[in-house]
């Protein structure tokens, strides 16, 4: 049951919304005062999930109470209620961590509502809890830090997938932990004892890429002084990952198909086969059916690389994993920055959760150093954050799902409503021209069937 600690001098307004929330199937506790409320709650037993704090009351006001209970709980979600003459003080407060905040006397079914919320956050923040320790016994997909369904269905894939040898194609966009997903693959497999070698196509020439994966023989060109294995070659045993693999060049493709279709590399400089023994797993954030059809891709290499294929989810696809993964990043960044950081209050959440994260992971990462590193206290407030963020500004170019690397931007001053109209024009013309075929749709975009449909639901446009 819901349960909600509501602190109010006036014993007339605590009368009313007990009797509101009740109807609403609430379990309320009730305090005269804020010295009153923390000691309830404090005591065993009688932990709400929830805060409703008046503002102004004798002695220990609201804003005092919000202090003084998130030094026991720094996640509890408190809403204050204030005066019409008071707002200002409600929204600094909010900085300061308060979940929200309502105009007294509060709408009935606003104040329901907003205190839905604050129990839905509650209750992620426990199901998180949970999770984590659940997490602490499978050491090979504790890095893939989420409890979201995406996130589940990328566990499982890895717990059915990599016991086997089938080469792996990982997809998703820059920044979502393609590689995070490669190293699980590699440590639930039976060649985890032996190394995981990887080589980014993307980070080296063409001709330094092709020495570096097959090797070469002494003389094979100036400055080869002697043999150098490949990667393919030090892999052998273990598993080769080729992080951004549609960057690698066409030319170079052919050799790397036969290198995985025959198990053989030819080092430069050598009329010799080596043969080679190793699983295949590749990274790319490109649309490699794109690249197909564009000629900038070799379909016979794509088929042998997509025998098994999982997608990365973006970030915000799975904005309920928002609580463990800070959670996860300030313990790692804290080390790193020296930094004692307790926790982040709601509204640091609040607003991270309302943001479209078009550098997904990475990006979240660098925001939380950046609040780490510049905040006074050791609870992360909203006012720790960039301003586009705490201010709930959307970027002008998210990242969208189709969108290759590389391609251009929308314009700096145009209006998101204008994009988001264009998007949507976009989604009700593939649908129509495929006749409403949802794969055929996704496909026709190049986007997974997964994005496709949290477009439509975006834009409304879902079945009835």
């Amino acid at each position: 049951m819901k349960s909600i600690l509501v602190i109010d001098d006036e014993p007339g307004h605590r009368l009313m919304v007990r009797a509101v929330l009740e109807d609403a199937g609430w379990k309320v506790f009730e305090a005269a005062s804020g010295e009153e409320g923390l000691a309830l709650f404090s005591a065993d037993g009688q932990y709400a999930q929830v805060v409703l704090a008046d503002m102004n009351m004798p002695g220990m006001d609201g804003q005092t109470t919000l202090t003084r209970l998130h030094e026991i709980n720094a996640a509890l979600p408190v809403i204050l209620l204030t005066a019409y003459g008071t707002v200002g003080t409600a929204v600094e407060a909010m900085k300061r961590g308060a979940f929200d905040y309502l105009t007294k006397p509060a709408d009935n079914d606003e104040l329901v509502l907003t205190l839905n919320r604050a129990w839905e956050y509650s209750r992620l923040q426990e199901e998180n809890s949970r999770l984590r320790s659940e997490l602490a016994g499978d050491g090979a997909l504790r890095p893939l830090v989420g409890a979201s369904p995406a996130m589940r269905q990328v566990r499982e894939f890895i717990r059915q997938a990599g016991p086997s040898e089938a080469t792996i194609l990982i997809t998703g966009e820059s920044g979502t932990g393609k590689e995070l997903i490669a190293d699980a693959l590699h440590a639930c497999s039976g060649r985890a004892k032996n190394p995981l070698i990887k080589v980014n196509c993307a980070a080296l020439p063409a001709q330094l890429l092709e020495s570096e994966l097959f090797g070469y023989e002494r003389g094979a060109f100036t400055g080869a002084v002697k043999d150098k294995p490949g990667r393919f070659q030090l892999a052998s045993g273990g598993t080769l990952f080729l992080d951004e693999i549609g960057e690698a060049p066409l030319d170079l493709q052919a050799k790397l198909l036969r290198s995985i279709q025959d198990r053989v590399v030819e080092p430069l400089g050598s009329v010799r086969s080596v043969p080679v023994d190793a699983r295949i797993l590749a990274a790319t954030n490109r649309n490699l059916r794109r690249a197909v059809a564009d000629g900038a891709f070799r379909e016979d290499l794509f088929f042998r690389l997509n025998v098994l294929e999982v997608e990365s989810p973006p970030l915000r696809e799975r904005l309920d994993d928002l609580p463990l993964l800070v959670r996860h990043l300030l313990g790692l960044l804290s080390s790193k920055n020296r930094k004692n950081i307790r926790a982040v209050s709601p509204a640091f959440l609040q607003r991270l959760a309302r943001y479209d994260w078009p550098g997904n992971v990475r990006e979240l990462e660098n925001v939380l150093e950046r609040s780490l590193i510049l905040s006074r206290s050791d609870i992360l407030g909203a006012d720790s954050l960039p301003p586009q963020i705490a201010e709930g500004r959307q970027p002008l170019s998210p990242a969208e799902p189709g969108r290759e690397p590389g391609a251009p931007a929308p314009e700096a001053g145009e209006p998101v409503s204008m994009l988001e109209d264009a998007e949507r024009n976009a989604l009700v013309q593939a649908l129509r021209l495929c006749k409403g075929h949802r794969e055929k749709t996704a496909e026709a975009l190049g986007v997974s069937r997964r994005t496709l449909q949290y477009k439509l639901k975006k834009f409304g446009l879902t079945r009835r």
